[in-house]
């Protein structure tokens, strides 16, 4: 998919939100708005990985890849028929990227930390333009009115294998804890297509969950550095 079609998905998803949704702040519709623009207008390259942060709707530093070509734009996504019927889960597999295993290790690990801090890290996996899209929003309670914004949102995508794999939502409330250079570092250390390829998808997930997870359980709740690996089960708060 094409940069100037996922800055028109992130514009078609932000415009359609409510005002007080996490992925649509007015400020980040209008930059969306300015970047269409601007790409029209000038004919100028916009990396893909631009594009996927602005769609996430990310509270940090884009990630610049190298420039793709601009083509034809694509519509959003808001498909709720992909959600699952089982309600409550913080991981969602519309790609199957983790096996079963994996998957409900992940889950325990992300209900207990957020029973513990309040802090709620979501999976989703997919592969664009399978996904639900906006329907997540209200599956996942994100960005409701009242909410605290602790929450943070891994999207996990290969893109046909062109790109970082590894794409953050991060809500206000998680500014201060995680800032901007710790998700461009986490990416750039576990979402590259060399790790990828050398280790596995299902190894770049779940090597970040656990650094965010060790990140928000740790003395200070607070990270600009990646952890290393190999992190104790006692610091994953199991």
């Amino acid at each position: 998919m094409s940069p100037l079609a996922l800055i028109s998905v992130a514009a078609s998803l932000l415009t359609a939100s409510s005002p007080g949704s996490a992925f649509a702040p007015p400020a980040t519709v209008s930059k969306v708005s300015n970047l269409l623009a601007s790409a029209s207008d000038n004919g100028e390259e916009i990396s893909r990985r631009s594009a996927i942060f602005t769609l996430a709707g990310l509270s940090a530093s884009p990630l610049f890849l190298p420039a793709l070509p601009v083509s034809a734009r694509l519509e959003g996504v808001n498909k709720p028929e992909l959600l699952p019927s089982e309600k409550g889960l913080n991981v969602i597999q519309v790609e199957k990227f983790l096996t079963k295993g994996q998957e409900k290790r992940l889950n325990d690990l992300l209900t207990k930390l957020e029973a513990d801090t309040g802090y709620k890290v979501r999976v989703l996996c997919q592969a664009y333009p399978r996904t639900p899209g906006l329907a997540i929003r209200d599956y996942w309670s994100l960005g409701r009115e009242g909410d605290d914004d602790k929450y943070i949102v891994l999207v996990v995508d290969e893109f046909g294998g062109k790109g970082n794999v590894l794409n953050f939502n991060v809500g206000d409330g998680v500014k201060f804890a995680l800032p901007n250079v710790f998700w461009t570092r986490l990416s750039s250390k576990y979402g590259t297509t060399f790790f990828v390829k050398e280790n596995g998808i299902d190894l770049a997930i779940t090597n970040a969950i656990e650094a965010i997870v060790s990140c928000l359980r740790s003395e200070d709740q607070y990270c600009v550095n990646v952890p290393d690996q190999g992190m104790s089960m006692r610091s994953l708060g199991m």
